[in-house]
C-alpha cells in the first residue's frame, strides 16, 4: 500500500496492523495481509465505505404563498450509500402522501434521493413548520434536518362578537368587530341598512368597536363591519332588535276577587209563615292563589249545596208531620158539633172506644 492516508500501527512476527484517514469511496475493496512463510499464508477482508448524505435543502418555497395556491416543495440530499432515506413532518406530525425519488450519481456509488411534498395551502398552515428528515446508517442515529416556516397570506376572517343578547329601550351595547387575516387588516368600516351611521353622538366607533348608547327603535336594522387588506376584503352582519321594556317584567299575580255563593230558599212551616235561609261562603280577598292551596270558591260551592239539601230535608220532613196531625185532630172532631157535650161528641165521633185501637199518635 502506497499512501499517504495510511499509516503502520505496529508490526511484529504476530501481527500487522495499519491505519486510514480521510476515508474516501476509493478505499472501498479488498485488502490481503500475507505472511511470508514456506508455504505464504494470506488472510483477506472486504472494506466496505458508507456514503454520507449531503445536507438537505428545500426547494420550491416562495414567500409569501396566497392562499389557494398549489405548493410543491422538494427536498433532495446526495452523496448517500446505500440511498438515504427522507421524510417529511408538519409540526412535528409526519405527512405520508410523498413523492420519492433515488438516482445514481456520477460516480456510479453513490445516490441522490429526493421527496416532494405538493399540497393547497390554506390559511391554517400559516406559521407551520415543515421539515425534512434524512434518515441514514451512517448518521449514527442523528438524522439530518432541513425546516421551512410557512408564510400563508390571506383574506381577512370578520366576526361580530354583542355584549347584550337581549338588549332593550334604554340600554346601551357594544358591537366587536373581530377581523383576522394576514397582512394584518386595516382599521373596520362600519355601516347601517347599507349606509353611514345616523346618530353619530350616540353611536361611537373606537377602532374595532361600536357602542350604541339610549337604545330605542329607531335603532333597528342591519350592521355590518367590513374588513380588508392587500388581499382582499370580507364583512359580516348583525341584525339589531332593541326590545320593549315591558315585555322582559316577571309575570304579575293576579289576586282573585271575592267570591260568594248564596242560596236562599223559602220554607212554609205553617199557613201563615215563612222563613228564608242563606249559606254565604267566602274567600279571603288577601289570599293569593297558589298550585297547592285549597280552592275557597270550590268549597263555599260544596257548603252551599250541604245546607241547601239540608233545609230542603227539613221543609220536607216538617210538612209531612203536619199534614198528618192535622188529619189526626179532624178525625177526632167528626161528630162533635152537634153534641150537648164532650162526653157525647166523643160517643158520636167515628173515631170511638170501639175503634180506640185503631187510632195512633206519633210524637216526635
Amino acid at each position: 500500500l502506497r499512501d499517504n492516508r495510511i499509516e503502520l500501527v505496529r508490526a511484529s512476527w504476530h501481527e500487522l496492523s495499519i491505519s486510514v484517514s480521510d476515508v474516501s469511496l476509493s478505499d472501498e475493496g479488498q485488502y490481503t495481509c500475507s505472511l511470508f512463510t514456506m508455504p505464504v499464508k494470506t488472510s483477506k477482508a472486504f472494506l466496505t465505505v458508507l456514503g454520507v448524505p449531503e445536507k438537505p435543502q428545500i426547494t420550491g418555497f416562495t414567500s409569501p404563498v396566497m392562499e389557494g395556491e398549489r405548493m410543491q416543495l422538494t427536498c433532495k440530499t446526495s452523496g448517500s450509500k446505500p440511498a438515504a432515506d427522507i421524510r417529511w413532518f408538519k409540526n412535528d406530525k409526519e405527512v405520508k402522501d410523498v413523492k420519492y425519488l433515488k438516482e445514481e450519481d456520477a460516480n456510479r456509488k453513490t445516490f441522490t434521493v429526493s421527496s416532494t411534498l405538493d399540497f393547497l395551502a390554506d390559511r391554517s398552515d400559516d406559521g407551520a413548520v415543515l421539515s425534512c428528515r434524512v434518515d441514514h446508517e451512517s448518521l449514527n442515529s442523528t438524522p439530518q434536518i432541513a425546516m421551512q416556516v410557512l408564510e400563508i397570506h390571506y383574506t381577512p376572517l370578520v366576526k361580530i362578537i354583542s355584549s347584550n343578547s337581549w338588549p332593550e329601550e334604554g340600554q346601551s351595547i357594544v358591537l366587536t368587530c373581530e377581523s383576522k387575516g394576514k397582512p394584518v387588516p386595516e382599521p373596520v368600516l362600519w355601516t347601517k341598512d347599507g349606509g353611514e351611521l345616523p346618530d353619530p353622538e350616540r353611536m361611537v366607533v373606537n377602532g374595532r368597536v361600536l357602542s350604541i348608547s339610549f337604545l330605542n327603535k329607531t335603532d333597528n336594522g342591519t350592521y355590518r363591519c367590513e374588513a380588508k387588506n392587500p388581499i382582499g376584503r370580507n364583512s359580516t352582519e348583525y341584525v339589531l332588535i332593541v326590545h320593549d321594556v315591558f315585555n322582559t317584567l316577571l309575570p304579575t299575580t293576579v289576586i282573585p276577587s271575592l267570591t260568594t255563593a248564596t242560596v236562599t230558599t223559602t220554607v212554609a212551616l205553617t199557613a201563615s209563615k215563612t222563613t228564608s235561609a242563606t249559606a254565604i261562603s267566602t274567600r279571603d280577598p288577601n289570599a293569593f292563589a297558589g298550585k297547592t292551596g285549597p280552592d275557597h270558591a270550590l268549597i263555599g260551592g260544596i257548603v252551599a249545596v250541604v245546607v241547601f239539601v239540608t233545609l230542603c230535608s227539613i221543609i220536607l220532613l216538617g210538612r209531612y208531620l203536619a199534614r198528618h196531625k192535622g188529619t189526626y185532630l179532624t178525625n177526632e172532631a167528626k161528630g162533635a158539633e152537634d153534641a150537648p157535650d164532650a162526653d157525647t161528641a166523643i160517643i158520636n165521633a167515628e173515631g170511638s172506644q170501639v175503634n180506640a185501637e185503631e187510632k195512633k199518635e206519633y210524637f216526635i
